[in-house]
């Protein structure tokens, strides 16, 4: 390991501090820095006071200038500015608008993606083991199929408006804005309108919420939920899947504009084909799905029953049951309940099911919800989260009940951020 030299230019108001007796803005000097936790930050130990280091390197030697020091909290936060003992895992940042001082939304991209993908499996089996007491074989993070640098990957992002009118992001735990000159991150389409309203500067109101969305209908532009330049405020999505079996078959989806789709490019694809692979399900079967959204897994799974089978799909948000009722209208035996997940869910499991599939919200499915699925008495229960700590409660809950955990297989559906994508198959004990 070779000195780094500083990370940002930010200047610090005390030059070195030992960790017993510091504030936001001490620097201190030669810390070592350890595992890496959820959210983005690695572990660091400095006179025995926790840190959470952003923008470090698990073994690397880092000065970190403190960001959140009160004198009676149980931890530390900090930002790694300067690196004294670099890993090899370390690259040049891929956007530095996100680097030390910068906005949030790219915290791994320092590391290299193997590095990153490593980080957050050491993440995710942790969580599973710390919150959930769950004994598992070493946990997997993968690559979405075909990707090569993690770049230019999101078709959706979300900004706001500074005081100048300009699309700007939030620095991490900050309701400050910072103005962005580029998008890395963005599929070409967003990227270049953040490069171009840079440029030639834009009159958007103070504050306005800006949401940029790139779709098989081209790129929308949402502020404050109203398309700019535009009355459509829905666009086509088309999924382009290989079936269990090896056929291809392509779905088109209507979604709200503003709605949620899954943001990486890639990732409506494989999470049809994992979760496909992972249910198991046999023409004739009745499928519950939690959270079903528009309907990206509901068509497939549909599909996979057939006429003789049954798919019951619950979701709350009613504006999605309304894309979904468009979406599924070659799917008589589809039936699309909208409200409460909990109480729905349970009404449809008195009738059991053989397989179950929840694709909750970053909260997680919850002890109702989960006593609903263990009341089905599935045969399989195909469970994608977004939260490692959410799905170790979720699963936890599940175990109780009589299930037991047959896998947990990441997806690197964030590439350069700390997120990460999971789907966990259970079966009856």
């Amino acid at each position: 390991m070779t000195p780094e030299g500083p990370l940002s230019s930010t200047s610090a108001t005390t030059a070195s501090a030992d960790a017993g007796s510091a504030g936001p803005g001490t620097v201190l000097r030669d810390v070592v820095v350890g595992a890496p936790a959820h959210g983005g930050h690695a572990v660091a130990r400095p006179g025995g006071r926790v840190v959470f280091v952003r923008h470090a390197v698990p073994g690397e030697v880092v000065d970190v200038m403190l960001t959140e020091a009160a004198p009676g909290a149980r931890f530390w936060r900090g930002d790694a500015t300067r690196v004294v003992e670099r890993s090899p895992d370390r690259v040049r940042h891929v956007w530095p608008e996100a680097g030390p001082g910068g906005v949030g939304g790219g915290e791994l991209g320092h590391l290299a993606l193997p590095a990153q993908r490593a980080w957050k499996a050491a993440v995710l089996d942790d969580t599973l083991r710390r919150i959930g007491k769950l004994d598992l074989p070493d946990v997997e993070v993968e690559a979405v199929p075909g990707e090569s640098d993690g770049l230019g990957t999101r078709t959706r992002i979300e900004l706001v408006a500074d005081a100048q009118g300009r699309l700007a992001m939030h620095p991490h735990r900050s309701h400050d804005l910072l103005a962005l000159r580029t998008m890395p991150l963005a599929v070409p389409e967003i990227a270049e309108h953040v490069r171009r309203s840079r440029e030639v500067g834009t009159r958007l109101r103070p504050g306005a919420r800006v949401e940029l969305v790139r779709s098989a209908s081209g790129l929308l532009v949402l502020v404050d939920g109203e398309a700019l330049g535009s009355t459509r405020k829905h666009v086509r999505e088309r999924v382009l899947v290989t079936l269990p079996g090896g056929e291809q078959r392509r779905y088109e989806y209507r979604v709200a504009g503003g709605g949620f789709w899954q943001v990486h490019h890639g990732a409506a694809r494989l999470l049809v084909e994992r979760v496909l692979a992972a249910a198991q399900v046999q023409p004739g079967e009745t499928v519950l799905e939690a959270y079903s959204g528009a309907g990206l897994l509901t068509l497939p799974l549909a599909d996979a029953v057939g006429e003789s089978g049954r798919v019951v799909a619950i979701e709350g948000d009613a504006g999605a049951v309304r894309n979904a009722r468009r979406n599924a209208h070659a799917h008589p035996w589809v039936e699309l309940v909208q409200g409460d997940v909990a109480t729905h869910l349970g009404a449809a499991a008195e009738g059991g099911a053989d397989v179950v599939v929840l694709d909750p919200p970053r909260a997680g499915a919850g002890a109702e919800v989960l006593g609903a699925v263990a009341a089905a008495r599935p045969r399989r229960v195909v469970h994608v989260a977004c939260d490692p700590a959410a799905l170790a409660r979720d699963l936890a809950l599940l175990v109780e009940r009589g299930y037991r955990v047959t896998s947990v297989t990441g997806y690197d559906l964030f590439p350069h951020t700390h997120h990460v994508e999971a789907i966990a198959v259970l079966e009856p004990r």
